[in-house]
């Protein structure tokens, strides 16, 4: 099962006291993945699908237990690759359907009120939830962190950006062919989405996945640092070390000042160490023992020219 349907199944058991709560996930809902059906003599009805059982059972129970309708249910095999079975609601026309519309509260006659409607921030919350189930996708916090809400509407996108700023969320928005994506990609963003909309479980599990995460991330930089420090002290011995043969090459280390000899001597000595345990083999500061070496640096830069000048 993948970390969406989690969180939609966690969604949809959770409970709603309030009616106005419930009325807003519903509206959500039915403007995420619902139409409104039109009769004649003016009669409206309505229609709702999904491929989440859990989801098309929270619309059922929804509907009955707060609106008194009892919708025709239909389940039929989606015609994709994975054959996931498709749950239509469906309402007919009838004498109460503006009615219906009107007792929610942000519909009115057919036509969607603003989301200013929305008083609280329990109904703000929920009126989320609603749109995640009945058109979110969430990726697993495995992998990276992204959150999205599809809709045919832009108004519809606007709004649900407009109530995730108001509970200080900052969703981006962009188009995809005839699609309305609405989308964060932040780790912080998506935990707290998870948070506020209800899905408590869902949301611990995406923390713990994500602190182990971030953890192993940290350790891979502080491994990847202390590498690459080792490996340029392994450079600037080796280089030292070969410096110093050079040198000795063409002139006997006691003709060299006595700091400067003491320090060829000791990489001689510990050819493997780097310049900070040198310097505390020699009692003195990694800037002095640095500035030994350069003077051997010089000496070896000579050499170096004047052999090949010899091989001309």
């Amino acid at each position: 099962m993948s970390f969406t349907e989690d969180v939609k199944n966690e969604l949809a058991r959770k409970h709603r006291e309030s009616p106005k709560e419930r009325a807003a996930e519903l509206l959500a809902l039915l403007r995420m993945s619902g139409s409104v059906i039109t009769g004649a003599g003016g009669k409206w009805g309505m229609e709702f699908s999904t491929s989440n059982s859990a989801v098309a059972r929270r619309v059922l129970i929804s509907l009955k237990k707060d609106f008194g309708l009892a919708p025709a249910v239909m389940v039929r095999q989606g015609r994709r690759l994975r054959k996931k079975n498709v749950y239509t609601l469906t309402v007919l026309p009838f004498e109460g359907g503006s009615h219906f519309l009107e007792k929610m509260d942000i519909w009115s006659m057919g036509k969607i009120h603003d989301c200013e409607k929305l008083t609280t921030t329990e109904e703000k919350q929920a009126y989320l939830a609603g749109a995640f189930l009945g058109g979110g996708t969430v990726s697993r916090p495995q992998s990276d962190y992204h959150l999205e809400m599809v809709t045919r509407s832009s108004v519809f996108a606007e709004e649900i950006c407009k109530v995730m700023r108001v509970l200080s969320l900052h969703p981006k928005m962009t188009d995809r062919k005839n699609d309305y994506i609405v989308y964060i990609k932040d780790g912080d963003e998506v935990s707290a989405f998870l948070q506020i909309t209800g899905a408590s479980q869902c949301y611990l599990e995406f923390e713990n996945v994500r602190v182990m995460k971030d953890m192993r991330n940290r350790v891979n930089r502080q491994v990847n640092c202390e590498t690459a420090n080792l490996q340029k002290s392994v450079d600037a011995a080796l280089r030292q070390l070969r410096q110093v043969h050079l040198v000795m090459k063409y002139m006997d280390l006691s003709a060299l000042p006595p700091k400067v000899r003491e320090a060829a001597e000791k990489r001689l000595e510990n050819p493997h160490k780097s310049l900070g345990e040198l310097a505390e083999l020699l009692g003195i500061s990694k800037s002095g023992l640095a500035h030994r070496f350069q003077k051997i640096s010089a000496l070896a830069r000579e050499f170096e020219a004047r052999e090949k000048e010899e091989r001309k």
